[in-house]
C-alpha cells in the first residue's frame, strides 16, 4: 500500500521534533523507506493529505497530536463529503494527549502504533460531520473523531492555545484555565434538537458530542461511548454553580462520575443541532473553529484505522 508520513515537528511544544528520528526508525523497520513530508503552520496537514491522496497514497501516517490527526482526516475528505473506501488513517502518538491512539489502545505500549501498521489490520470507526457559522460569519464545515464541543468546553479551549506561555506547560494548561472560565462563563440559552425530535431550549453551560469516551488527556469524557457504533453521545452540563463545576464535576471527569450529577444528562442520537441567539464558541478534537448554530451528524464507521494484532 502506498503510504504517506505528515510529520508536525512542533507537536507537544516542539518535543515531537526531537523524538520523530527515533519513531521512523520504528517505522522503516516495518515499511521500508519513508516517503515524508513535514507541515510548516496550521492546516498544511490537510493540504498534504489531500494532496497525498490525490497521487495514490491509500496509508496517511499522521505524526503529531490530534491537531494533527484532525488536519489529515479533514484532508481524506473528498469535496462530496465521502472518505475513499480504501484509505487508512494512522495516528502516531508525538503530540501531548494523543486522544485517538488512546481510543484505539495504541498506548498501551510504547510501540503500539507501529504494532498495529504492522499489523495490516484495519477496523472502521465513525466519523463525526460538524457545521457550524465559521469566524468569518459563513457556514464551514469540519470533520472529527473524538468530540465536539460548545460553550464553556470550548472557551477554556480557546483561551488555553490563545495563550503562548499556558500552551508550553502542555495539558496541564486546561485544568489552570478551566477554574477562570468557570468563574467568568455565563451559561447559555441553547435551543437542541436530537434526531430530528421537537427543538427545546435549555440553559446550559457546556454541551459536548461525542464519539468515544476519553478526551482531554485521559478524561472520561463520554462514559459508555463506542468509537464505531453509529450512535454519538451528548452530555449535557446544565445551568451549574461555579462551585458545583469546580467542586462537583470536575473531580469527577477522570473516572466518568460527572455524569451522575443531576445537572448532567446524556443523549444518544445520530444528528443534533444547536442554536443560541449569543455568541458561543465551537471547539472540534481541540481546536477551536467558530460559533453556534451547530450541525452534526454522524458518518457512521467513515474511516479505517489500524488495529493491534490479536
Amino acid at each position: 500500500m502506498k503510504t504517506r508520513v505528515i510529520v508536525n515537528l512542533m507537536a507537544n511544544k516542539g518535543s515531537a521534533g526531537r523524538r520523530w528520528p527515533s519513531w521512523q526508525r520504528q517505522l522503516e523497520a516495518v515499511l521500508g523507506p519513508l516517503d515524508v513530508a513535514v507541515t510548516n503552520g496550521p492546516g498544511d496537514g490537510t493540504i498534504l493529505a489531500r494532496a497525498a491522496l490525490a497521487g495514490g497514497c491509500r496509508r496517511l501516517i499522521a505524526a503529531g497530536g490530534d491537531g494533527t490527526v484532525n488536519e489529515v482526516l479533514n484532508g481524506m475528505v473528498a469535496p462530496d463529503g465521502r472518505i475513499a473506501p480504501d484509505a487508512v488513517l494512522c495516528p502516531l502518538p508525538l503530540g501531548t494527549a494523543n486522544e485517538l491512539c488512546r481510543a484505539l489502545g495504541h498506548l498501551a505500549a510504547p510501540d503500539g502504533a507501529v504494532r498495529a501498521l504492522a499489523s495490516g489490520r484495519t477496523r472502521r470507526i465513525d466519523v463525526i460531520r460538524s457545521v457550524f457559522q465559521g469566524f468569518d460569519g459563513r457556514p464551514a464545515t469540519r470533520y472529527g473523531y473524538l468530540v465536539a464541543s460548545f460553550g464553556g468546553a470550548a472557551t477554556i479551549s480557546h483561551r488555553t492555545s490563545a495563550s503562548p506561555w499556558l500552551k508550553k506547560l502542555g495539558q496541564v494548561a486546561y485544568f489552570l484555565m478551566t477554574p477562570v472560565v468557570s468563574l467568568t462563563y455565563a451559561p447559555r440559552r441553547v435551543t437542541v434538537q436530537v434526531d430530528g425530535a421537537a427543538p427545546a431550549e435549555r440553559t446550559i453551560f457546556t454541551g459536548m458530542i461525542a464519539s468515544a469516551e476519553n478526551g482531554g488527556g485521559g478524561l472520561k469524557l463520554a462514559p459508555g461511548a463506542v468509537i464505531d457504533d453509529g450512535l454519538l453521545d451528548f452530555i449535557e452540563f446544565g445551568a451549574l454553580s461555579r462551585a458545583e463545576i469546580l467542586l462537583k464535576v470536575m473531580p469527577g471527569l477522570y473516572q466518568g462520575h460527572h455524569v451522575r450529577h443531576p445537572k448532567v444528562s446524556s443523549h444518544r442520537g445520530r444528528a443534533f443541532r444547536f442554536a443560541c441567539s449569543e455568541p458561543t464558541l465551537v471547539d472540534i478534537d481541540g481546536e477551536t473553529v467558530g460559533n453556534l448554530p451547530l450541525d452534526i451528524t454522524v458518518m457512521e464507521r467513515g474511516v479505517q484505522v489500524p488495529v493491534l494484532p490479536g
